[in-house]
C-alpha cells in the first residue's frame, strides 16, 4: 500500500490541491448565491485536506490524516450553523442572494 501512494508524485498532488483551492477560492469571490459560496468554502477545506493526506501519507506519519477529521468535524458545523442561518435569512427576505441582505440592516 505504501509504494502505490508514492507512485503519484507528491507535486501533483500539491498541483491539484492548489487548483481545486483556486477555484473554491472563485467561486467565495464571484457567486452571489449562499449555496454556491458554502460549496466553495467546502471545496477550499476539502484542498486543504487532500494536501494533509498526502503529506502525511509520504512523510508516514499519521498525525495530518487524523487532522482531516478535525478539519470534517469543523466543516460539517460551519454548514449546519451557515444553512440554520440561511433559513433564518429566507424567511425574513423570501431570498438567498447575497446582495439583498442590505435589507437586514437598520
Amino acid at each position: 500500500m505504501h509504494d502505490i501512494i508514492h507512485t503519484i508524485p507528491l507535486g501533483w498532488y500539491i498541483y491539484l490541491s492548489a487548483v481545486l483551492f483556486c477555484i473554491g477560492v472563485m467561486g467565495v469571490l464571484l457567486r452571489r448565491n449562499v449555496i454556491v459560496i458554502f460549496m466553495s468554502i467546502e471545496l477550499m477545506l476539502n484542498a486543504v485536506n487532500l494536501l494533509f493526506t498526502a503529506f502525511s501519507a509520504y512523510s508516514g506519519n499519521p498525525a495530518g490524516q487524523v487532522f482531516v477529521f478535525f478539519v470534517m468535524v469543523v466543516a460539517a458545523a460551519e454548514i449546519a450553523v451557515g444553512l440554520a442561518i440561511l433559513v433564518m435569512i429566507y424567511r425574513n427576505i423570501r431570498s438567498i442572494d447575497i446582495n439583498e441582505l442590505n435589507k437586514l440592516k437598520w
